[in-house]
């Protein structure tokens, strides 16, 4: 599938837009000024794959925090700001790699303008990022409420009031809690500006609900070419959004790594407790970072078919299973041994 083309930011070691792949974004839910617990969450997410982190600065004591944590992450920081334009100057100083702020609510142009010279100076792109859960009023009075054009209008307020400054180091997001809403957001603002499209479904609920709504919010704007940067807003461990938030670019072919794994959903067919082998593979699998297609199938259907355009899998009978590799069968063997042997084939891969 085709990407829109968009301007390339760089946001500290990394990429954003233009010809980069597509980044998975988190931010913490720890107490910013609690530093040590803050780096060992970012260091949990890291280590889950996510590429770009935000923290919530909102006071001095948590701008201060920043130092110590930008000096322990080997991630890109981002600082969270809102309201008050002194936070953002103390966040560049203290080595931050990109600002959230919405101009329009920091005050005066001039506070505005020591924002974005500071942010000049320091090469900090600025992410802006309007939600439908705090548009202003007069929008709201003009459209009647929230609306995909109401969302892109007050985005678009703000790129101008940095346009005018001559700063186009920027990330635009257009987010909402409501799906269809998100989505016609985002196809707005594409036709309207080439900076680069940090997406995501805001609040969009705990980990089960959440992973579904962002699932189709974020994976039907991809799968159109719109996009730059991911976050899955969860109600839980922020790990879990960078694990959704990759198998979302894995199951749309724009992460090459890691298991892509199929199994069967059951069926009166089935013969052999699958749901609880397909449950062990996938755990014990879970930390293997080299492309695999692993196929885990229950039944002489669609098994053998499945199993043998994957790179490796097993199609069962009763008690028994075939295991396939690159479309051959290799052997016949009983349930019990059959996620012992599977797994020893795919480490020989």
């Amino acid at each position: 599938m085709s990407r829109k083309t968009t301007r390339k930011i760089r946001v500290g070691s990394t990429f954003i837009g233009g010809d980069t792949s597509i980044k998975v974004q988190s931010m913490t839910n720890t107490d910013t000024r609690d530093a040590d617990t803050t780096i060992s969450q970012i260091r949990r997410l890291q280590e889950a794959g996510c590429e770009i982190v935000r923290c919530a600065v909102p006071d001095f004591e948590a701008a201060e925090a920043l130092v110590k944590i930008v000096r322990a992450i080997d991630i890109p920081l981002v600082a969270d700001i809102h309201f008050d334009y002194r936070l953002a100057l103390e966040s560049i100083k203290n080595g931050v790699a990109k600002l959230r702020i919405n101009p329009g609510n920091i005050g005066s142009k001039e506070k505005v303008r020591a924002v974005v010279e500071a942010a000049k100076d320091n090469g900090i792109p600025i992410r802006i990022g309007v939600n439908s859960g705090s548009l202003e009023r007069d929008l709201l009075q003009k459209y009647g409420g929230v609306c995909p054009e109401a969302l892109v209008e007050s985005a678009l307020r703000h790129v101008e009031i940095l346009e005018e400054l001559d700063f186009h180091d920027m990330v635009i997001s257009v987010k909402s809690s409501d799906v269809v809403e998100m989505i016609e957001c985002y196809r707005l603002i594409s036709e309207k500006v080439d900076y680069p499209l940090h997406i995501g479904v805001t609040e969009s609920g705990t980990v089960k609900r959440g992973t579904i709504k962002s699932s189709v919010g974020i994976g039907t704007l991809l799968a159109e070419g719109i996009g730059d940067t991911i976050r899955v807003s969860l109600t839980g461990d922020p790990v879990e959004e960078v694990v959704v938030g990759r198998e979302i670019l894995k199951a749309l072919g724009h992460i090459k790594e890691g298991i892509e794994f199929i199994s069967c959903p059951t069926c009166g067919r089935t013969q052999l407790d699958l749901i609880k082998i397909a449950s062990e593979v996938e755990k014990r699998l879970s930390g293997v970072k080299k492309h695999i297609k692993v196929a885990v199938m229950g039944c002489a259907v669609n098994g053998p078919g499945e199993a043998r355009r994957a790179d490796i899998g097993i199609a069962g009978g009763h008690g028994e299973g075939l295991i396939f590799k690159k479309g051959e069968i290799i052997r016949k063997v009983k349930e019990a041994d059959l996620v012992d042997e599977l797994i020893k084939e795919i480490e020989k891969l």
